[in-house]
């Protein structure tokens, strides 16, 4: 097989190229268009939000038709849009930074990507279906147990098959980073992005079976009579609580690490300096994540666990402080005295220092107990966790789309459009999200379809609801940005921000199998070193010969496809079991057919390599 990138011939091909790809750089692509996709519409749910919520008294939206936009928003923002993207980050840059040709499970990989991808389709189609969820995004029961639409059905199948995919994910990054580290690679030598990746990695494989057993459970007794929650059957209510929650506190780090990650190599790059206390920011990731595990129930300081229960996990929240703090001063010392460009991706790191460390203060705030039972359920919460997802998460996702995109697409965007997005967006972002901090101690309870006039919160819900027209706007001028950059296909070379580390030390965009031989890391930040010892290219750690690839695969889809099929049946019963059938054995038949076919993949022959000359930097 030729090494060349074909040109293909039609829309046709093209879709049937990433239909079947089993590429870790064509995933990223598929991940970050899917998760781009979900994202505004996302985005346009906040706006119904916050239209709503403009004025006292509105009527702008049914207070039905505002239960299912604020479940669909929390939902669509948390699962279908931030996970994906960091998914699109950690695919298209992870194997390049440790020097490994693909991940360790390519098929795996397409399959994790079509079953989040179905997962994300088929809780969408709740709309048309009678109603979406309208339980809001946490979906407590006993509530969600007595929703009389089919929506929450549609939730927790959904959620099921997607939550797969990125189970399926998160072990493939660590066997990844386990096993395919180049030579001299060792785990010190690693760059943050892989690290916070990994630890990521690490806490999905933990906390994803919790919400997938909880799911489990609420499908059951929804469809089949469980009782697993029900306490007029003998269920427990707080069951459900503890079993989300084990999940939920640990998915914030899952999508503020990657995020972390992102920063400590943007803010080395763009201050021309080794990232300051490199081993410190390691063991802080480290800490954090296993201190994530022990604070999920400080989001059930008013359920009732008591006064011992509740300083406990008061504790080990306000001790997540400690790290976080670690990382935070490390940023700052990393860009003292360093020689700092004003960059697009540093901008917005700048940015992104004090906004975390407000969402860090108040969950500080939030983790007394006492205090938690004022603050609780009110926009106070809602202003604390959207400084970090969207201030920390998602100020983070683009920060890395802008930094990495020459790497994905060997073209760059826009610096004066990036820049007018940015301040757009993180403009926007304070004036809705900051007067709600306010506002919760005001009193406004979160999830109200409307407020009533002379409460006195007429004037900061305004302010929202502007900022969040900022926010859109600038989403708006960050998607003509991506439209122009790719129509004009100006091509740049395979390091145009002078960076450190090995994915830019080949070509933009790679090529298919990435390194034509194994690098030699020879220290951190291993592009630096070679270029401070005067050496154009990372030296190689093998000769050349013929290299061994995966075949493309369509197996994914189908499979993925299967299980799509088989929530229908499974929901709505009755007739419609012949769609649990037909997806189920779909799904098991096309597992059947990949594991009985002997697929060895194929090689690149040293003498093709040869003829495409030196594939150093662009």
């Amino acid at each position: 097989m030729s090494t060349t990138a074909e040109k293909k011939a039609g829309f046709g091909s093209v879709l049937w190229d990433y239909l079947t790809t089993v590429d870790h750089k064509k995933i990223a692509i598929l991940y970050l268009v899917a998760g781009l996709f979900f994202f505004i519409l996302g985005g346009l749910q906040a706006m119904l939000i916050r239209i709503q919520l403009i004025a006292p008294d509105n009527e702008f939206i049914s207070a039905q038709f505002y239960n299912e936009v604020l479940t669909m928003h929390g939902t669509t923002m948390i699962f279908l849009a931030a996970m994906p993207l960091i998914f699109a980050l950690m695919n298209a840059v992870l194997p390049l930074q440790i020097g490994a040709r693909d991940v360790a499970f390519p098929f795996i990989n397409s399959l994790g990507f079509w079953l989040f991808f179905f997962g994300g389709i088929f809780l969408n189609i709740s709309w048309f279906a009678g109603g979406a969820p309208d339980v809001g995004w946490t979906a407590y029961a006993p509530l969600s147990l007595f929703s009389e639409s089919h929506g929450v059905d549609y939730y927790s199948i959904g959620l099921q098959i997607t939550g797969f995919g990125t189970l399926m994910g998160g072990i493939n990054f660590i066997v990844t980073v386990v096993n395919m580290r180049a030579p001299g690679m060792t785990y010190m030598r690693m760059p943050l992005f892989t690290w916070t990746s990994f630890i990521a990695s690490v806490l999905i494989l933990f906390a994803f079976p919790a919400l997938t057993v909880g799911l489990f459970l609420l499908t059951f007794d929804r469809l089949f009579g469980g009782n697993f929650f029900d306490p007029e059957m003998g269920g427990n209510v707080i069951i459900w609580e503890h079993l989300f929650w084990i999940f939920g506190h640990p998915e914030v780090y899952i999508l503020i690490l990657p995020a972390f990650g992102v920063f400590s190599e943007i803010i080395p790059t763009f201050s021309k300096k080794r990232l300051f206390g490199y081993s410190s920011m390691v063991f802080a990731t480290i800490l954090i994540a296993f201190l994530g595990f022990m604070v999920w129930a400080h989001h059930m300081f008013t359920v009732g666990l008591g006064p011992i229960a509740n300083s406990i996990f008061a504790v080990a929240t306000m001790a997540i402080a400690v790290p976080t703090g670690i990382k935070i001063f490390n940023w700052l010392f990393t860009m003292w005295g360093g020689s700092i460009r004003l960059t697009s991706p540093m901008v917005m790191a700048l940015g992104f220092i004090p906004t975390f460390t407000i969402g860090g203060m108040t969950g500080v705030m939030l983790a007394s107990a006492a205090a938690d039972f004022q603050y609780h359920d009110t926009y106070f919460v809602v202003a604390h966790f959207h400084y970090v997802i969207v201030g920390g998460t998602v100020l983070g996702i683009f920060a890395g789309i802008i930094y990495w995109w020459p790497k994905m697409f060997g073209t760059m965007l826009n610096e004066k459009l990036n820049h007018w997005f940015f301040w757009l967006f993180f403009i926007g972002f304070h004036l809705t999200f900051f007067f709600q901090h306010f506002l919760g101690l005001m009193g406004m309870p979160r999830r109200y379809w409307k407020f009533l006039p002379d409460q006195g919160l007429d004037l900061f819900n305004l302010i929202s609801t502007i900022g969040a027209f900022g926010m859109a706007i600038g989403t708006i001028i960050f998607l003509i940005n991506v439209v122009m950059t790719q129509m004009k296909g100006e091509k740049v070379s395979g390091d145009p921000w002078d960076a450190r580390t090995l994915e830019w030390a080949i070509p933009s965009p790679p090529p298919f199998y990435n390194f034509k031989q194994e690098p030699l890391v020879r220290g951190l930040d291993a592009l630096w070193v070679e270029k401070m010892q005067g050496n154009g290219k990372i030296q190689p750690a093998e000769p050349l010969g013929d290299i061994h690839m995966p075949n493309r695969s369509f197996v994914p889809f189908v499979i993925s496809l299967g299980l799509f099929i088989a929530g229908f049946g499974v929901m709505y019963q009755g007739a419609m079991w012949i769609l649990a059938a037909i997806g189920f054995g779909t799904t098991a038949g096309a597992m059947l057919y990949r594991s009985v076919k002997d697929d060895i993949g194929y090689h690149v022959h040293k003498e093709e390599l040869e003829e495409e000359g030196d594939g150093s930097n662009g």
